[in-house]
């Protein structure tokens, strides 16, 4: 398998050279023996975080022969990823695309699928409805909170204070339910320890990303967690300050040689491969796939020298938990304001987690 990275700009120019314009270039048909797949990043590949997780994702793709993967880098979410996924499929013959980055979605990818209706396009989450939008189009999420328990588990077993930091980029559902994850795994194991929640309130500001973790150190938290789009900056300042770290999205470890925990990373290799084996099929994809554990698209990386004993084992026995479908929001539930938001257990995949809105007990912070 080969893979490619270029800039959309000298593509750009090399289709003007042609004297066409995009629209005027015919889509080529692959033989079932050779596909190209494109992935596009908001940011850069290494950032140890969102996009570092979708391009191991596609380091997968080069065990299958026949594929040829084509990247790009720094798109903003604005028309220059439409010029983006243009070019990969004019000129680098891409017939499936991954746009990664949440902005992408509306409009850019709806307006490619309905222009390109012999390519298939598909978003790291659940934004695709069938009712309004183009078949060729879809998506696909790793159930991420599922992984903050564990994290929680072992955050529990290992802090020394019973106080822990969460530092979360916005309060918006996916965020919220995995800051409740976590601390349902941490109140499980420690029913004593407390979660305070700092939000930042952009995905990704290092500056103040930094002052958060120094601000959760000063208050006594020797574990920090996150959900940011790149944790290097908070895992990096928790060690230096002497405080355990939970990692997010990707594998954070090598910044932590002294308090790193574990982390919850997301498994997008999964979803590439199968796939890239059902084009070479011949055979359909599907529009959602969703999964945790239990479908290989979620994965704890491997215990650090912040971890204790007992969170080891408390962490992989939850582990083997979720993958058999054992849910962990059990009911009642309420939250951190002290409104029942469920007498019944929530499980694994229930919908009504897409739509979470509030903390839970044993938050200290707000959403507000």
């Amino acid at each position: 398998m080969t893979t490619v990275s270029r800039r959309t700009l000298l593509k750009s120019a090399a289709i003007g050279a042609l004297g066409l314009s995009a629209s005027t270039l015919p889509f080529r048909a692959k033989a079932a023996d050779k596909l190209t797949i494109g992935l596009i990043y908001v940011g850069p590949r290494d950032d140890f975080g969102w996009n570092q997780a979708h391009a191991v994702g596609a380091q997968a793709l080069r065990s299958i022969p026949g594929v040829t993967v084509v990247e790009e880098e720094n798109v903003p979410e604005t028309d220059a990823v439409s010029k983006t996924m243009e070019s990969m499929i004019e000129l680098d013959g891409a017939s499936l695309l991954f746009p990664t980055s949440f902005g992408y979605f509306d409009p850019f990818m709806i307006e490619a699928a309905k222009k390109y209706p012999d390519v298939e396009f598909r978003h790291p989450t659940s934004l695709w409805d069938p009712k309004k939008h183009p078949m060729n189009l879809g998506g696909y999420f790793c159930y991420l909170d599922q992984g903050h328990y564990v994290n929680g588990i072992a955050a529990g077993l290992s802090t020394k204070t019973n106080k822990i930091g969460y530092i979360a980029a916005k309060p918006i559902a996916l965020v919220l339910r995995n800051v409740n994850a976590f601390t349902t795994g941490v109140r499980k194991v420690n029913p004593n320890a407390e979660v305070r929640l700092i939000i930042t309130g952009e995905w990704s500001l290092p500056v103040r990303e930094a002052e958060a973790a120094n601000a959760l150190a000063d208050a006594g938290c020797d574990v920090i967690a996150c959900h940011v789009d790149s944790p290097k900056v908070i895992v990096e300042t928790a060690e230096k300050r002497g405080v355990m770290s939970c990692g997010h999205n990707a594998d954070q470890s090598s910044l932590a040689p002294k308090g790193f925990i574990t982390g919850a990373e997301l498994k997008w290799g999964t979803v590439y491969t199968a796939y890239a084996n059902l084009l070479t099929k011949g055979e359909k994809l599907p529009n959602e796939n969703y999964g945790g554990y239990d479908r290989d698209m979620v994965a704890s990386t491997a215990f650090g020298p912040g971890a204790s004993e007992p969170a080891r084992a408390a962490a992989l026995a939850a582990i083997e938990e979720l993958k058999a479908g054992k849910p962990y929001f059990i009911g009642p539930i309420k939250s951190n304001t002290g409104k029942l938001i469920s007498e019944q257990t929530i499980e694994l995949y229930d919908p009504s987690l897409w739509g979470t809105d509030y903390l839970i007990e044993g938050v200290i912070g707000s959403i507000t």
